[in-house]
């Protein structure tokens, strides 16, 4: 695949947007690719997740929301790393804990996507979420 960095994720964004989840998205990954997530307010510990991982979390996600969008404000190529600074936006589908139907969710993204040969080898992101509702 000879895209460059932002062009891969960008289609990854894209795919998320079109409800693509679980194994649909693999194409999109090295069979080695993990995920940081920095401490936010979802996760207040962060974590650290292996292609299976973030496979089954987009099942779960996919459950949770009815809708997300990516809205890039930048997106840079530095060597092999895609730079995005983002804004996202998904919508609750049914009541679950605190999340009630309908309610929008917002998060400031900052993230650092290595990609090696065309897929994502690396996930590095911080996810600033505005207070919930």
């Amino acid at each position: 695949m000879g895209q460059t960095p932002t062009t891969v994720a960008r289609a990854l964004y894209a795919a998320l947007e079109a409800g693509e989840h679980g194994h649909q998205l693999a194409r999109f990954f090295t069979e080695d690719a993990i995920t940081i997530e920095h401490p936010n307010r979802i996760k207040p510990r962060g974590g650290r997740a292996d292609l299976p991982a973030m496979l089954a979390a987009s099942n779960a996600g996919a459950g949770l929301l009815s809708e997300q969008r990516y809205d890039v404000r930048s997106c840079h190529d530095v060597g092999t790393m895609a730079v995005v600074r983002a804004t996202w936006t998904g919508v609750i589908a049914r009541d679950l804990g605190q999340f009630r139907e309908g309610q929008r969710l917002v998060a400031h993204l900052a993230q650092f996507i290595d990609i090696c040969d065309g897929r994502i080898a690396r996930i590095e992101t911080f996810d600033c979420y505005e207070p919930f509702d």
